[in-house]
């Protein structure tokens, strides 16, 4: 299924461009941006509002080859985007890709479960660039957060001028546990391939908002509104087993709720099941791709301390998870062991890198 609709939705950073827009919120009609803004100075360690918001634009939508996967293309601007990994402490740790002029385009994949519409959140991307039937660029993509689209997969491109052009998306399984319906699928790699005409003039005429009477605030954009799942965690309310609130953790919360028996594919018989959906403060999206431990105490005993295992399930989502025989009254405390292995947009560098613990009664 191929989309030529014209995304009037704002992400976070651009590069130079003339505008003329129609849509987004508190975007001029016409405005000559010269340069991405300045990175914020004295950025606070938390999520905050970027110094700027740009527009997007659909290249397409395809299912794989093998039927398992939804894939959807997008572009922007160029983006500046910081890379973490299990050592990064603080954003001066982090490899920061800036704009420097040598890119066209920020590409973003969103990959997910025709099924029930899940965004799939820890598999490998590949994108494939061909012009004319031509290679032009592969890269592997990185998962990475932004605070309008949630969990995707996006890199920085040269392309070759204005054109058509075909891009492959190939995807991996998952290399988490999948319970649930989800335990037979998602077992292979496969691909899909969406074409669509480039053309600066349509690139350079996304909206940008520039927000400096904004950035830095404790608050981000509002989620984009668009034709495809999106990385927001689902309303525990909508989900089956018990929910006994919500956990607070920096700018991270952890809703937990709790099962007779585990999903199937866990272990455990009869014992019950618990369940930690991750999520951000603003807009509720998915935070992938962390280590999360939980201690479960009853009349000052510990019942339980372990891992939570990163978990994909039909039922519940994506979560986190063990089986535990966890009870009304019980004390949980839950420790991030390794922040979200995610790159992050403007907004959300600073965050989700020192995590305290968080407590709960259940």
């Amino acid at each position: 299924m191929q989309r030529r609709q014209y995304l009037r939705a704002c992400l976070g950073v651009g590069t130079t461009a003339a505008v003329a827009t129609a849509g987004c919120t508190d975007l001029v009609e016409t405005q000559q941006v010269d340069s991405t803004p300045p990175i914020l100075e004295d950025r606070p360690e938390r999520v905050y509002y970027p110094t700027h918001v740009d527009g997007m634009e659909m290249a397409g939508m395809a299912r794989s080859e093998n039927d398992e996967y939804a894939v959807a293309v997008t572009y922007t601007y160029p983006h500046r985007f910081w890379r973490v990994d299990s050592t990064t402490e603080s954003v001066e740790d982090a490899t920061l890709h800036d704009v420097d002029g040598s890119k066209d385009v920020h590409l973003m994949a969103l990959v997910w479960d025709p099924e029930t519409e899940r965004v799939l959140p820890e598999t490998g991307v590949t994108i494939d660039i061909a012009k004319g039937g031509d290679p032009l660029d592969e890269q592997v993509i990185y998962p990475m957060l932004s605070p309008r689209m949630g969990f995707h997969y996006g890199a920085n491109f040269r392309l070759d001028s204005d054109g058509d052009y075909e891009v492959t998306v190939s995807v991996g399984a998952p290399n988490i546990r999948r319970t649930g319906d989800y335990r037979d699928r998602f077992e292979e790699p496969s691909s899909a391939s969406v074409e669509f005409p480039f053309s600066t003039e349509t690139r350079d005429n996304l909206p940008v908002e520039r927000t400096a009477d904004r950035a830095g605030e404790a608050a981000v954009p509002p989620v984009m509104d668009m034709d495809m799942p999106l990385g927001v965690s689902p309303d525990p309310a909508t989900l089956p087993g018990n929910h006994h609130g919500t956990a607070e953790s920096g700018d991270a919360r952890f809703e937990v709720l709790t099962l007779d028996s585990p999903p199937a594919g866990i272990e455990g018989g009869d014992t019950g099941y618990l369940a930690v959906l991750a999520r951000t403060r603003h807009n509720d999206l998915v935070l992938p791709a962390m280590a999360l431990s939980a201690t479960v105490d009853r009349d000052g005993e510990s019942v339980f301390d372990g891992r939570l295992g990163r978990t994909f399930d039909s039922d519940l989502g994506y979560h986190f998870g063990a089986a535990v025989d966890a009870r009304a009254g019980d004390d949980l405390t839950l420790s991030v062991d390794t922040h979200p292995q995610v790159a992050r947009h403007e907004g959300y560098e600073t965050a989700f890198l020192q995590l305290p613990d968080a407590e709960l009664g259940l």
